[in-house]
């Protein structure tokens, strides 16, 4: 495309400039997450770059490692730049000095970036605490989770790298420890992450993740929530469940929401336990999701 063509594109909102000669269709663009229009920037920002490239960190780092990153927005790209005497912003990209170790250093895809333990590190420090949560379980849960059983041993030695991150003096601190210690890699949706958020909160304390039960013909289920007290399942059903092809595992979504009610029939049959079912809007606040708890007899202690 000649730079007039590309100037009448941008101005007629078909392409967006996502960074010095990097382009994307607008429409390309919408139907993306958060998460992918940030790693887009990220090799517009990569492809602009000479040499080996620069190092990624923070929330551009966890794109990479293909981290959630809950309702994270339009962030500017971040970058380290040893040598630098002050962390600056220039051409809608965040230079970091920051002080890295070898180790601290990988290639993923191609790109250079912070480890993924060190990655979640700088996320758990500068990040809202619910952004913070879901990008250190899921971190967590690729460390130490196999199907539905946890490797106790590989979850210590998480902890204990994270920790080790975790030197006083450094900014937000404080947060990150508080992050790791909350962190749980049962949970295998940000939705799910954000919902222990709110129910601490909210005050729960009583509750499991990723309860198996087994139903009537012997079918292993796996459910996410269990409230001890109320003798109650709690289901998070995140956008795409029923509709997105590539979240289902029925053929329609017709399909997958008789699925998923002869599951739960199956479950209420055996155990006799009630289900509490909530979505992405009951997680805005924790409000939302205590209220929408109690309408099914949920409520935290005391």
């Amino acid at each position: 495309m000649t730079e007039r063509r590309l100037r009448e594109q941008v101005a007629a909102k078909r392409l967006l400039r996502l960074h010095r000669g990097s382009y994307v269709r607008a429409s390309d663009w919408s139907e993306l997450w958060w998460e992918g229009q940030h790693l887009l920037t990220v090799l517009a920002v990569r492809a602009a770059s000479q040499g080996s490239g620069p190092i990624f960190s923070h929330t551009s780092a966890a794109v990479i490692w293909g981290l959630p990153l809950y309702r994270m927005g339009i962030r500017p790209v971040q970058l380290v730049v040893d040598g630098e005497r002050h962390s600056r912003v220039i051409a809608g990209v965040v230079r970091r000095d920051m002080q890295l170790a070898d180790a601290d250093i990988v290639e993923v895809d191609g790109l250079r970036a912070t480890s993924l333990i060190r990655t979640v590190f700088d996320v758990a420090r500068m990040s809202p605490f619910e952004m913070a949560v879901g990008c250190a379980d899921a971190a967590l849960r690729r460390a130490s989770v196999i199907g539905h059983e946890v490797d106790a041993d590989a979850e210590r030695a998480w902890r204990s790298d994270a920790n080790r991150l975790a030197l006083p003096g450094r900014r937000g601190v404080r947060r990150a420890r508080s992050v790791f210690e909350f962190a749980d890699g049962r949970a295998q949706l940000p939705g799910e992450s954000v919902s222990r958020v709110r129910l601490r909160q909210l005050g729960f304390s009583r509750y499991d993740l990723q309860v198996p039960v087994t139903g009537a013909a012997g079918n292993q289920y796996w459910l996410d929530f269990a409230f001890l007290g109320a003798k109650t399942f709690g289901e998070f059903d995140g956008e795409g469940k029923y509709t997105d092809p590539m979240l289902r595992s029925a053929e329609s979504a017709q399909a997958a929401v008789l699925a998923e009610k002869h599951r739960e029939d199956d479950v209420r049959g055996v155990t006799g336990w009630g289900f509490a079912r909530w979505g992405d809007e009951h997680i805005r606040t924790s409000a939302a999701l205590g209220s929408r708890l109690a309408a099914f007899g949920v409520r935290p202690p005391g």
